[in-house]
């Protein structure tokens, strides 16, 4: 019978859970290779995450003093260099985030290795060697796993195998037939996702399918998932992801900074992945 292997987090003494507050800088890679848009109205849209998105997530966190983890594709890297060493000045952790924002769902071996590289290599032009990683578009091939391992990255969030806790992935061999067969668990730890906790889905304008949500439904939910958290788990944590083209819109910036007074006043506190990565035992 399949077991998860499941771990917990040393939260800090006097606080209830630790929530991460988290930024896929994507810029403008996601409009260009996630939904093949190149014209100049998408492109500034990923311009106004870098510009204005960014810099008001960077003062946002500066008045909280708390710090965060950006998840940076290697071309906003090469794009926006002086904007990636500003976050890395401030304090905040950068992981890889592929290079072009790559789904790497249905790559070859060969070829997602190839991209592990090429967002290594950017990285490093900023002086950043990343412990950690998430996938674009919250998705894995079967080689994933492997090439994150082989290249020294410790932790994940992409999965959505827990919501609290983070655990170490094991494969999944997937039969239509029969019951599907787990395989070991990697070294490598997560720190599960969710499209729930994700400001894109909910808000952002895509043409055939759109979000657009008013920021009180994306309150909402956050809320909830930190209050169900508090309440009904111990040694936890919350990962919430938001994108700076997002995130930086006035509706969403003023929400996030509710959520930041809300979340402080109820016993959490804030770090980033690495920090976070760090506390887990199994």
């Amino acid at each position: 019978m399949y077991q998860q292997k499941t771990g917990k987090v040393a939260v800090p003494e006097g606080k209830k859970i630790i929530v991460h507050i988290g930024f896929d800088f994507d810029s403008s890679s996601v409009w260009m290779e996630s939904f093949g848009k190149t014209s100049p109205v998408y492109t500034s849209r990923g311009e106004y995450g870098a510009i204005v998105g960014v810099p008001r997530v960077l003062d946002l966190m500066d008045k909280y003093n708390f710090k965060g983890t950006f998840f940076v594709p290697g071309h906003t890297a090469d794009t926006f260099p002086e904007v990636c060493q500003e976050i890395v000045r401030r304090g905040h952790e950068i992981g890889h985030h592929g290079y072009m924002h790559e789904d790497p769902t249905d790559l070859p071996y060969d070829e997602e290795e190839a991209i592990m590289v090429k967002g290594l290599e950017a990285l490093d032009r900023i002086g950043v060697k990343p412990v950690g990683y998430r996938s674009p578009g919250f998705d894995f091939s079967p080689n994933t796993v492997e090439i994150l391992e082989k290249y020294g990255i410790k932790y994940d969030s992409s999965l959505m195998g827990n919501d609290y806790y983070p655990y170490c992935p094991a494969p999944c061999t997937i039969h239509f037939d029969r019951a599907n067969e787990f395989g070991e668990p990697a070294k490598l730890v997560e720190m599960p996702a969710s499209w729930f906790l994700d400001d894109f889905p909910h808000s952002e304008f895509i043409m055939t399918r759109t979000g657009m949500k008013p920021q009180s439904q994306i309150f909402e939910i956050w809320k909830t998932h930190f209050d169900y958290g508090i309440t009904h788990t111990q040694n936890g944590m919350m990962a919430v992801c938001t994108h700076p083209q997002v995130i930086g819109r006035p509706h969403n910036i003023t929400m996030l900074e509710e959520f930041i007074n809300y979340i402080l006043e109820r016993g959490a506190c804030i770090m980033p992945l690495k920090d976070i990565y760090e506390r887990v035992s199994f």
